[in-house]
Parts: C-alpha cells; sequence; structure tokens
C-alpha cells in the first residue's frame, strides 16, 4: 500500500468529507408535481434537475477520479436497476459513439424510437455539462491528470486502464444521480482487460496499476452511504471475477488477481467481490479467496457456473448470454449487458404458507402426507397470486439514461420500460426454507410419528405463542432440522423447493420474458418474518427466519459438513434465481494456514457437491456484542448482512441482533 493509498484511506475512514454536501433547493415532493414521470421529456427534465443540482466539482484529496457528490438527493424516488449495463460497449465507443449510432438510426425509426433518442440526446447533454464543469475544476486545482483524461473520456472510447477507470466513476455517479439503485460492475476483469492490458504495454507497471486500482476502490466508497437499499451499506457497488467466457474460457488472470489484492489491503466494504468458480477451480483460488474472509470482509461470495448456467439457459438464455452471466446487487444471476430482469421482484415467504396450511388442514389430515399435499398446493396458489400481482397493468416509467447503456435498446429505439432489453424475465425469492422444512418436520415427528401431541394441542400452542405450552415447545425444538444430513427434514426442504420451482420456473410474464425461482430471502427473514406466526418448529410468531439459504436460527447444528451435506441434497439447477448458502466461521478458525485452508476445502466441497452460492462470515460474538455496546471503538467493523457486506455500527438492532445469533462454527 503506497503512502497515497494511506492518505486516501485515512480521509475516507475520517468520514469528515461528508460535511461538504449540500441539501437539494427544492423539496422532492415538488419535482415529483413539476415532471411527468411517465414521459420521455419528464425523464429528461428530472435529470436535467439532478444534474444541475451539482453545482460543484467536488474532490477529496488526492483523487484522481471525481465525480462525487455534491448534493445528497434531488429527484424523489428510485428507479430501474439491478442490472448490469453494457461497460465494453460503452468504454469503447463512449457518450459520443452512442450518439453517432442514434443519428445513423434515425432515418427509419418510427416516433417511439424518435422519442427515445431524443431523451437519450437530452440525458447526455446534461451529461456533458458535468464532465465539463468537472474537466474545468480539475485543471484550475491542479488535478492535471485528469483535467487531461476529461478532454477525451467519457465523451469518446477509453485507450487505457486509469481512462476507462474513470468512464466506469463517471457511469456510477451519473445514474446514481439519476435515483437508479443497486448498480452492479459486472464482470470488471473481462471488460477492463483490454485497457489493464493496454497500459502494460504503454510501460505502465503492475505497482502503478494497483495504485490506480485502490484509488477507484476508494473512489467508490466515498458516496457509497448514500446508495441506501434497506440499510446502509446495501448499495449494489459488486464485482464479478472469474469464471468462463462468452466461448467457455477461463478469464480469472493477473487482473482478477490484482483486483483480490486491492480489496485484501483495503479491507471496505465495497466493492463486494463476487467469484465465479466450477468443479474445475483449484483450491488455491479458494485459499486465495479465504484470505479476504479472514479481513472479516463478508465476501468473495462464491458462485458455481456448473449450476447458474445451467440454470440459465433451460429458462431460455442464449448459451453465450448464460455464460457470460453476472451477479445483481446481491446474488441473483443476470445476464450482462442485455437484460432488464428483475430477479427479486416478489418474496415466496415458506414459514407463512406452511402456517396456513397447519391451521386450516392439520385437523382434516388423516396422515401426514395429506398435509404435504396441501403445502404443494398453497406454494402454488401463492405463486398464482404472486404472478397475478406482477402482471397487473401498469403505466410504465420511461428510463432514457441507464437504456441507452443496455443492449439491444438503442438498436431497437426502444426504453428499457418498452421492451428494448434482449430479457425481461422476473425472479421471485423463496425465504425460510429452513424454517418451512423444520416445521413440517415437527407435525410428522410430534404428531404423526411420535405422539409427542394431538393435532388439537399443536394447534392450541401455536395459537398461542408458545405461552402456557413451553415444555412441548421445547420438545418441537429438538425435532429434527435441516442442516444436520438428517433426511427427516431435509427431504421435506427439497419438497418445499421442487413444489415452488417446478410451478413457477418458465411460466411468462407480461413483458415476453419468463418466471424464476430462487433460494434467497434478502430483508424478507426479518420484514416477512415479522408478519408470521408461530410455526411448529418451535419457531415463536414474529422471530426472524434463516437469512437466505441456511439453517434456522433455532436449529442445533452438528457442524459445518453436515450442514453442507443437507443443503447440497436438492437439484440446485432447478432453483438459481439466487440466495447463498451461508455460514458463518469463528474468526478464531483463520489464525493459522491450516484453519485457512480448512474454510477453503469446506467452500469447494459446497460447490463440488452442486451448491449454487456460498459466503462466509468470520465473526467474533464477544466482538460483535462490544460493538452494539460501544459503537464509537468499531467505526469499521464490517459483517455480511444477507447478500451484501456494511458497517455493523450502522445496521438497524434488529440486523445487528440476527447476526449475533447466527451459528458460529469451528472448522
Amino acid at each position: 500500500m503506497t503512502d497515497r493509498i494511506k492518505r486516501q484511506l485515512a480521509l475516507l475512514n475520517d468520514r469528515a468529507y461528508r460535511a461538504r454536501r449540500h441539501e437539494a433547493p427544492f423539496d422532492p415532493v415538488e419535482v415529483e408535481q413539476r415532471w411527468d414521470r411517465h414521459t420521455q421529456e419528464g425523464a429528461v427534465a428530472r435529470f436535467a434537475y439532478a444534474a444541475s443540482c451539482e453545482r460543484e466539482a467536488i474532490f477529496h484529496g488526492e483523487d484522481l477520479f471525481g465525480f462525487n457528490r455534491y448534493c445528497t438527493g434531488a429527484v424523489s424516488k428510485g428507479r430501474f436497476g439491478n442490472a448490469v449495463i453494457d461497460y465494453a460497449g460503452v468504454l469503447a465507443k463512449g457518450l459520443c459513439g452512442i450518439m453517432q449510432e442514434i443519428a445513423e438510426r434515425r432515418q427509419d425509426a418510427d416516433e417511439t424510437a424518435l422519442a427515445f433518442y431524443d431523451a437519450v440526446e437530452g440525458c447526455y447533454a446534461a451529461c456533458f455539462a458535468l464532465i465539463d464543469m468537472y474537466r474545468t475544476a480539475a485543471a484550475e486545482q491542479g488535478n492535471t491528470r485528469l483535467a487531461i483524461a476529461l478532454e477525451r473520456v467519457p465523451r469518446y472510447g477509453a485507450r487505457d486502464y486509469y481512462e476507462a477507470l474513470v468512464v466506469l466513476r463517471f457511469l456510477s455517479y451519473i445514474l446514481r444521480l439519476n435515483r437508479h439503485v443497486h448498480l452492479p460492475l459486472g464482470r470488471f476483469d473481462v471488460y477492463m482487460k483490454p485497457y489493464y492490458e493496454s497500459s502494460l504495454t504503454a510501460g505502465a507497471t503492475e505497482e502503478e496499476l494497483l495504485e490506480l486500482t485502490e484509488l477507484f476502490f476508494i473512489a467508490m466508497n466515498f458516496d457509497s452511504d448514500l446508495y441506501i437499499g434497506i440499510q446502509k451499506g446495501d448499495n449494489g457497488q459488486s464485482m464479478v471475477l472469474g469464471g468462463c467466457d462468452r466461448a467457455g474460457n477461463e478469464v480469472f488472470g493477473p487482473l482478477s488477481e490484482l483486483c483480490l489484492q486491492a480489496c485484501e489491503e483495503l479491507a471496505l466494504i465495497d466493492p463486494k467481490i463476487n467469484l465465479r468458480v466450477n468443479k474445475s477451480t483449484p483450491l488455491a483460488l479458494y485459499e486465495r479467496g479465504t484470505r479476504l474472509t479472514k479481513q472479516g470482509l463478508g465476501f468473495p461470495q462464491y458462485s458455481n457456473d456448473d449450476i447458474a448456467i445451467p440454470f440459465l439457459t433451460s429458462l431460455g438464455y442464449e448459451p453465450e448470454d448464460a455464460r457470460d452471466y453476472a451477479m445483481a446487487a446481491c446474488w441473483e444471476f443476470i445476464p450482462t449487458g442485455n437484460g432488464a430482469d428483475v430477479p427479486n421482484i416478489k418474496v415466496m415467504n415458506f414459514p407463512k404458507i406452511v402456517e396456513q396450511v397447519t391451521r386450516e388442514h392439520l385437523l382434516g389430515a388423516a396422515c401426514f402426507d395429506e398435509l404435504l399435499q396441501a403445502t404443494r398446493k398453497g406454494i402454488e396458489q401463492e405463486c398464482d397470486a404472486l404472478m397475478a400481482e406482477c402482471d397487473q397493468p401498469h403505466l410504465p416509467i420511461p428510463v432514457p439514461l441507464i437504456s441507452s447503456f443496455i443492449l439491444p435498446c438503442i438498436e431497437r429505439g426502444r426504453d428499457v420500460s418498452f421492451g428494448g432489453a434482449k430479457y425481461n424475465n422476473y425472479g421471485f425469492h423463496g425465504a425460510g426454507i429452513s424454517t418451512a422444512a423444520d416445521a413440517l418436520s415437527a407435525i410428522r415427528e410430534a404428531v404423526f410419528v411420535q405422539n409427542l401431541c394431538t393435532k388439537e394441542e399443536l394447534l392450541a400452542a401455536l395459537e398461542a405463542d408458545f405461552v402456557g405450552f413451553e415444555a412441548l415447545q421445547k420438545q418441537l425444538l429438538t425435532c429434527p432440522k435441516m442442516g444436520n444430513n438428517d433426511d427427516r427434514a431435509d427431504a421435506l426442504g427439497c419438497y418445499v423447493m421442487e413444489c415452488f420451482s417446478s410451478y413457477l420456473n418458465g411460466k411468462p410474464n407480461k413483458l415476453g420474458g419468463v418466471y424464476r425461482a430462487g433460494t434467497g430471502s434478502a430483508m424478507a427473514y426479518i420484514t416477512r418474518a415479522a408478519k408470521t406466526g408461530a410455526t411448529a418448529d418451535g419457531r415463536r410468531a414474529g422471530t426472524p427466519f434463516a437469512s437466505s439459504y441456511s439453517p434456522s436460527p433455532d436449529a442445533r447444528i452438528k457442524g459445518p459438513l453436515s450442514n453442507i451435506q443437507s443443503f447440497t441434497k436438492f437439484d440446485l439447477r432447478k432453483i438459481c434465481n439466487g440466495g447463498p448458502f451461508t455460514i458463518e466461521v469463528h474468526d478464531t478458525v483463520f489464525r493459522n494456514d491450516e484453519g485457512e485452508r480448512k474454510v477453503a476445502q469446506l467452500i469447494k466441497t459446497y460447490i463440488d457437491l452442486g451448491g449454487h452460492q456460498i459466503q462466509i462470515n468470520a465473526i467474533n460474538r464477544d466482538r460483535l456484542l462490544d460493538a452494539q455496546a460501544h459503537p464509537e471503538k468499531y467505526p469499521n467493523l464490517i459483517v455480511r448482512v444477507w447478500g451484501w457486506s456494511g458497517y455493523f455500527t450502522e445496521l438497524d438492532t434488529v440486523y445487528q441482533n440476527h447476526i449475533i445469533k447466527r451459528i458460529e462454527f469451528t472448522v
């Protein structure tokens, strides 16, 4: 780490720079009333207004990139996001190259296309004003390297690694300024490789390119607190490394390693690294990734090409596009550069369905299989209800700026909101899979196998939220739980996933795309759980589920290997919208090389057994408890929350408590 990096990192961690921001001059509600959100003209006016509020070029310390936020918010509502734009195309052509393509297509364009093209050019005019503002300010402040770069990019294509990084910083700035949310960087080591190699050929050293990478990563963190999803840190700034290219060739190389080294040295929440792996991935790469996990970053997250690619092709993605997949803000598998998929459009609340089925059908069930059939029907009915909600007619909201960066919108002359993208698929999360499986397991054992209670007693206990039924609750908590390699529970988790995926996958949506099933929960493990009553596994009403694809917080798990065996029994190629297997490992495991190697072997085992995604949290319960009591001592303590990493002390208490309660393993 160079001295320059140390100074920039200290400036970032001090957080005093945030005082330079200013509030928008108009109330966001007034903005809503001034311009119609449902017209191309309104979209241009809103972005132009937001750009005009950026009245000063802001540089932080020895800043080589600029494009930092001056105004904290000038457009009120969040917009389209969770998409990987065509970074390769924008880097190669620049904004003027895209405008040239528009000019060539105008002659044969219909009225809709002309309106879209006009809107794109209107947005670009505001972009050019911002570029000029930063170029002038950079020159005046002696930031010569940036001033020279801005004479070319992003108007025209980048020629080297530094210019390409400036373009990436600019794209993040303008799109987030326009309130596009959760914008991942996609396959960084693929589209940046030509510029990295160009700089090396021109004489740049690896050390110089590492410093540029670290400065860029630091720049990504300066405004990350403004890009808020549910909690601070949930900002979508993820990056994919490794995996195969569109032709099927492995891409992990020196640039990929450079990014891992930068993340390891900086220890920041962004970018959140996703490593694409497969059965042929050597243990050495898992060991390399584990060194980041050891830092307490909560990443890399590992995604299995052997599972994700067949899933995507089974739903109609072309093989080249399936091989080129990236991750959305958290972990959903999405296409690169040509998709308007909404991978988190609805949540399937499995414990709620099991709760309702138990209350409505348990008394009348002559055998456990009848209850299972009622569960299947409940899942299918909920799928139908959620799809009906998605297919309700609504007035589209044009987003011409980001549409200009997604293929083939310019070619078609259509905004993504009007079918401009190649892919328009919808993904459903699947929340509380383990809780649902455990509840069904407890019903079978307690009522139909061991006769621990009658149906009436169980229903009364659930109605009372176990108050007065504590002895029964204790017995239910000891019934077989998913995560111990026990088929009595695991098979029920597989049953729930089979019901969901076989019914939902491939069904058409109103945009000409299809629906996709997944194992993720996002924040639903807290929010949906709060609205779910007591369940037969012994869980009390309102208490959280597991985060995504993990054992229930109330389950007593034998160890990490049995946990992995449980969660790889289902054919995850059927339910691969996204949603990682999450495991917490006590940070003392990482104190020596043997511990790191064991963690790497554990991850590789999950992938080799057919796991789709996995993420490891290196945590220490005592440190987290102390951080709750004395947050001022731990401003930079990082944890993995669900599909993203954030600063522990910035999280709401309910999320802090869930992380503290999660199971710690000693590998």
